[in-house]
């Protein structure tokens, strides 16, 4: 052990044996015990060691039991929330992800409780953030590991209700500016319906539940009057856009192809960013178990890592796991609508919500047979509801990691995924015996006659004819290319039968993964230096596509100074949106803040239609700019992509000086880390936000990181990336950001967040001889009864 490493020794009620924490100096728990029980009740006392505020919240967010601690101001969100709790068979929902999984929650939920215990006892170990708020951590059952779901990810039901909208008021043409659709298939409004019955109210109950908490002096202040003008999320556009951010890297390469002979696998999944992290980096070590890697937090076990046998990886892959209902309501009892060839009622759930300062608050959740209702309309005689996988047994997300994390080979982990409900995702694995593979898994509907991107009568008429078998999913075992990817691109197989149930049409852009799987074709001698470079590219291929058509335009027309400026700044440019770029800047700006905004009014001249299509569908407005002849004319195109660029260049200059050697891509684009709490804490706290740091790339880019088209502020990308070295385990490197402890007390609150921004790694230790060397602080855990 380090000579400089802390130690201390905590009794813990429920341990049966002596047990051990070595968090390494990157802040990074390494969890030793003697049994699984003992095992998974450390890992949920470790969750909440440092992340007890978060944990706490995202209970309180998840069960809708926001209001008790922060008043009205969260009521309508709590109200939301309870609408997509899980409420069927516990029984069936524990077996749905591993045998022991029961037992697997009851554990972790007791180590949570037992550090909240702790708390109590040692008043200095609680989280700041309580005091600011005035608020205690609550205590947790095992049943909340598993019915909160609405913090997971699916889709695609907020855009059946978008694409109504662009219908009603455009065309399907025009709604591809916002979403392309591949495979290619003409959305048609089901008989029977009008795009009258789907405002766009209809999505604010859903946005609501899955929305983040947030804290403003207004809302905290908020009187029970004013408790339903807090459930709005944000203005349309930016709902679009953060749904659109969410994606990750991953890929798998086979020995064959690698320096070492051995397989290398990287994962990096994409989310908003946030302090804490929402990914937690762990290791778990019983007898029969040793696995290390990135999850949640507020779940048990490991997502994303290995075993000492077999590494995995996951990235969204994108299934459709929802659909939107319309309803005909009986007249003069809008309690009933039209099924078959009879009504059915809808079932009014009567809910007590506790409301801080206030009287408890009796309020109705409404469902339908299909899931909750998001809007009723008793002068037109309509409902609209959600069917949604989260509502089936097995949907808590992440959870089927329970199996595949003891896999012992890839093809033992591809038999674990029947387990895998949401989010729907890529796998990729690897294992010790050189096998790589690639495996699409989560609940994906069975729709017989329909596509799934529209919504449709709830009369029976469109109905699940349950879920696709994971076997009829994409996958791959050892494929002859030798190496495995994906970047929640459109990676159905070409081949695939085109009148076999729809899987899903809507998919991130394509730039990310054409990049990667560019890179890795061309590299016969694979490295972990080239994987960790590959997590950190910033080549952009809208910069390379955009710039090579400016070029031939301006040998066409005629350039003025500004346009001039422009083409000379992008002469010799790589397209790498480094942070110390200047002609990334200009781009950056060029781009989102004229030449998209100015393609968009071209093809959307309506505004109310432009605000539903953003941010747009990049590979769309691509190809708009690449072929213009299916669209627009060489000319109109070209004399568009000079002006905006005169236009760019001038607004770079108001950004950034009037110095072109001067502009910087890093100091527009950066990531600032901004703690829940930090608009409401006290000004002497600030430190609680971390950065802002300069960071190169954008949302095209392999090193994904989004950003605000308002401010240039990166709000999405890798929190954590791993790139793993098959069979030499400690050769593994690793990066979590901004730190792994979500307390700001605590020297691994922000301590990463400088080496993510450059692209910078540590160390993801496995062995007991390197840890041992690199432990910073040991917790001795001792059964209560027995600590001397």
């Amino acid at each position: 052990m380090s000579a400089r490493a802390t130690e201390e020794t905590i009794a813990l009620s429920g341990l049966q044996r002596e047990a051990e924490i070595r968090v390494d100096r990157w802040g990074i728990p390494h969890i030793r015990a003697a049994s699984d029980g003992d095992l998974f009740l450390l890992q949920g006392f470790n969750a909440a060691r440092d992340r007890l505020w978060q944990l706490d919240l995202w209970r309180k967010r998840g069960l809708g039991l926001l209001a008790a601690d922060f008043g009205p101001g969260y009521l309508a969100q709590d109200h939301a929330a309870q609408h997509f709790l899980y409420r069927g068979d516990m029984n069936v929902e524990w077996l749905a992800y591993a045998n022991d999984t029961q037992a697997i929650c009851t554990a972790f939920a007791a180590g949570v409780n037992a550090y909240i215990a702790l708390c109590e006892r040692e008043p200095e170990r609680m989280p700041p953030e309580f005091g600011v708020f005035g608020t205690r951590p609550a205590h947790w059952q095992p049943e909340d590991v598993v019915r909160i779901r609405s913090h997971a990810l699916t889709r695609n039901g907020v855009s059946e209700i978008l694409r109504a909208n662009v219908m009603s008021l455009s065309d399907a043409a025009t709604d591809l500016l916002r979403f392309e659709l591949d495979p290619p298939v003409e959305p048609r409004l089901a008989d029977g319906l009008s795009f009258a019955d789907i405002p766009l109210e209809a999505a604010r109950l859903f946005k609501l539940a899955t929305a983040p908490v947030t804290f403003e002096k207004d809302r905290l202040s908020a009187s029970l009057s004013d408790a339903w003008t807090w459930s709005e999320v944000t203005d349309l556009g930016e709902v679009v856009q953060r749904s659109a951010e969410e994606g990750s890297n991953n890929w798998a390469v086979h020995g064959s192809r690698t320096e070492s002979g051995r397989p290398i696998l990287a994962s990096d999944p994409h989310r908003a960013h946030a302090v804490p992290s929402l990914r937690y980096l762990v290791h778990l070590d019983a007898p029969g178990l040793n696995v290390i890697g990135a999850g949640e937090p507020s779940a048990p076990g490991v997502s994303i890592g290995h075993n000492g046998r077999t590494a995995f990886g996951l990235t969204i892959f994108g299934a459709d796991q929802e659909d939107i209902y319309v309803y005909e309501t009986k007249e003069g009892e809008p309690d009933f609508y039209r099924y078959g060839d009879g009504w059915e009622k809808i079932e009014r759930v009567t809910q007590t919500f506790a409301v801080r300062g206030y009287e408890e608050q009796v309020l109705t959740l409404s469902f339908t047979r299909h899931g909750p209702v998001l809007y009723e309309d008793t002068e037109r005689h309509r409902a609209v509801a959600i069917r949604t996988v989260w509502h089936f047994p097995g949907s808590a997300a992440y959870l089927g990691s329970l199996s595949y994390m003891r896999s012992p080979s890839t093809e033992a982990f591809a038999a674990s995924l029947d387990h895998w409900g949401t989010p729907s995702v890529n796998h990729v694995s690897a294992d010790i015996g050189g096998n790589i593979g690639w495996f699409t898994a989560g609940f994906t509907p069975v729709r017989r006659n329909w596509q799934g991107l529209l919504p449709v009568p709830g009369d029976g008429s469109h109905e699940w004819d349950g879920f696709l078998a994971p076997a009829e999913l994409p996958r791959s075992f050892n494929p002859v290319e030798g190496y495995v990817a994906s970047a929640n691109e459109m990676n159905l197989p070409a081949d695939r039968d085109s009148a076999a149930p729809s899987i899903g049409h809507e998919w991130a852009e394509g730039s990310r993964a054409k990049r990667i799987k560019s890179v890795l074709a061309a590299d016969r001698s694979h490295t972990l230096t080239a994987s960790m470079a590959l997590q950190t590219d910033v080549y952009s291929r809208p910069a390379e596509v955009i710039v090579s058509v400016l070029r031939e335009a301006a040998s066409s027309l005629p350039a003025d100074a500004d346009r001039l400026a422009g083409l000379a700044l992008f002469d010799c440019w790589d397209f790498q949106l480094d942070a110390g770029s200047a002609p990334a800047a200009l781009f950056e700006v060029w781009w989102m803040k004229h030449l998209r905004p100015a393609l968009l009014a071209r093809f959307a001249p309506d505004e109310t239609v432009r605000q539903l299509l953003l941010p747009g569908d990049f590979d769309r407005l691509i190809s708009l700019i690449q072929t213009p002849e299916h669209f627009w004319s060489i000319e109109e195109r070209d004399a568009l992509v000079l002006s905006t660029l005169a236009k760019g260049w001038q607004d770079c200059a108001a950004r950034l000086g009037p110095n072109p050697s001067a502009w910087r891509w890093g100091d527009l684009h950066r990531a600032l880390f901004e703690h829940a709490a930090s608009r409401v804490k006290p000004a002497a706290e600030s430190v609680w936000d971390v950065g802002p740091l300069p960071v190169g790339g954008s949302r095209s880019t392999p090193m994904h990181a989004a950003y605000r088209p308002g401010d240039f502020g990166v709000n999405a990308g890798a929190s954590v990336r791993l790139v793993m070295d098959v069979g030499n385990w400690d050769n593994s490197v690793c990066v979590n950001t901004p730190g792994q402890s979500g307390d700001p007390r605590s020297p691994f609150y922000s301590d990463l967040a400088e080496p993510w921004s450059r692209g910078e790694y540590v160390p993801l230790l496995y062995s007991r001889t390197r840890l041992e060397a690199e432990t910073a602080h040991l917790i001795r855990v001792l059964p209560a009864e027995t600590r001397e």
